[in-house]
């Protein structure tokens, strides 16, 4: 079972539903995200939208032939991805900016339904690791991210329900309004907000040219820290944040191509060995 998002019209304005596998998805973590967003709707903060059933429920289990279903429906969002974007000063100055106000938001929330935290994600993927038979050098790495990880103070200021995926794809900019918009909060979790940062700087590095990607590091920066304070040691904490961002990756790619039909088309095949590609450069990190 795979979920996916369907967009629709609904009286002529863009709406998407969104159907997660029961099996595959938490359900408290559906519902914690969910109210994050209505959480930040309150709070003029500009996110996608959830939009409730007739029946008045922001998430329905759905029946279907192929197996049951979390349902959700979102608002659609102005503007376009930030990737689509040239990405000038001015608008990565308010991209960091939107980050911070989105952490700024989040070390006040104080949630009903809380969602899971990264040590929960850690103990998902050392099941996976053991599942699927991973290198012993992956199950000592999460067990060394573990214990550092363990070792930052949680403070309020420094950790809280991040996005998780605040990538450039995940980001969009509306000229007329001047403004940045997040969608797709499904991925997140209790952590420390220097791990939104690795990876929304990691991303900017991948679709910025080269000349320009200290500048575009430096304005991204600037709007966040013109909101919120970034700590002075940040460089050295966010090599551990991408130790973790990388073992997660590892540990739902190790799963994902596990999975095999017959008579793959070729693109699907295409796709698994690009997939094996980066499996293999992930173990390759890591020493033995």
């Amino acid at each position: 079972m795979r979920g996916a998002v369907y967009p629709y019209l609904w009286q002529g304005n863009r709406r998407f539903l969104r159907l997660s596998p029961v099996p595959e998805k938490m359900e408290g973590n559906l519902k914690g995200e969910l109210e994050f967003l209505c959480y930040l709707q309150s709070r003029n903060y500009p996110a996608v939208v959830p939009v409730a059933s007739n029946s008045g429920e922001l998430v329905v289990t759905l029946n279907s032939i192929w197996g049951k279903y979390y349902a959700s429906v979102f608002k659609g969002v102005d503007g376009i991805p930030i990737e689509d974007t040239d990405c000038n000063d001015f608008l990565l100055f308010a991209y960091g900016k939107a980050l911070g106000q989105l952490h700024a938001l989040s070390a006040e929330y104080v949630p009903e339904n809380r969602k899971w935290t990264y040590r929960d994600v850690l103990s998902w993927i050392g099941r996976v690791l053991e599942e699927y038979r991973a290198p012993d050098k992956m199950l000592t790495e999460m067990e060394n991210v573990r214990r550092a990880l363990d070792e930052l103070p949680q403070t309020d200021d420094a950790f809280g329900l991040v996005h998780y995926d605040f990538e450039p794809d995940n980001v969009f900019w509306d000229e007329d309004s001047q403004c940045c918009t997040a969608i797709d909060f499904e991925d997140g979790m209790y952590h420390f907000f220097l791990v939104d940062l690795e990876q929304a700087l990691d991303a900017l590095s991948e679709i910025v040219p080269p000349d320009r990607q200290s500048a575009a590091e430096s304005a991204f920066l600037r709007g966040y820290r013109s909101v919120k304070t970034l700590e002075a040691d940040y460089a050295g904490k966010i090599k551990l944040m991408r130790r973790f961002c990388d073992l997660y990756s590892y540990a739902r790619l190790i799963r994902c191509v596990a999975e095999e039909i017959s008579d793959e088309p070729d693109w699907m095949a295409s796709l698994r060995e690009r997939l094996h590609g980066k499996i293999k450069l992930l173990e390759s990190g890591i020493s033995g």
